[in-house]
């Protein structure tokens, strides 16, 4: 597999439980994964030991901290973290909430998917996906 299959199959994995959350209790959690260099899928949560709400921005620094430590000892070849944005939908004005999933491979690839969606009776209702390319800041260069 090359590294954006790498990086969608993680992709893949990874939305489930936002879904599954949103459904439930209309939000979730920042949290993450990767992708051992073998292939094998692992999901990385965050807290904040301080507070039992915590702030998203507070628990994304937190996993791309850890996501960082795990690349830099070469124990995975693609990072993931997913959480909730509000974003202005492309081609047009109108604000909508998001899954947002941000993706970097050691080969370099890096994606920020946006996965617009409603949520109408506990159901939830995607508009259509986008991406753009990523910032690159777990693996990069020391």
């Amino acid at each position: 597999m090359n590294a954006k299959q790498d990086a969608g199959k993680l992709m893949n994995a990874m939305l489930p439980l936002a879904e599954r959350m949103l459904r439930q209790y209309g939000e979730f959690y920042p949290y993450g994964g990767y992708m051992k260099l073998d292939g094998t899928i692992v999901d990385l949560g965050a807290q904040d030991p301080d507070t039992d709400r915590p702030k998203s921005r507070d628990l994304i620094y937190v996993l791309r901290s850890s996501l960082r430590e795990i690349a830099s000892a070469n124990q995975c070849k693609a990072v993931a973290i997913v959480f909730d944005v509000a974003i202005n939908l492309p081609e047009s004005e109108r604000k909508s909430s998001a899954i947002q999933v941000s993706l970097e491979h050691a080969d370099g690839y890096s994606a920020e998917v946006f996965f617009p969606y409603q949520l109408v009776n506990h159901e939830l209702l995607y508009g259509k996906t986008f991406a753009q390319e990523g910032k690159r800041d777990i693996f990069a260069a020391d």
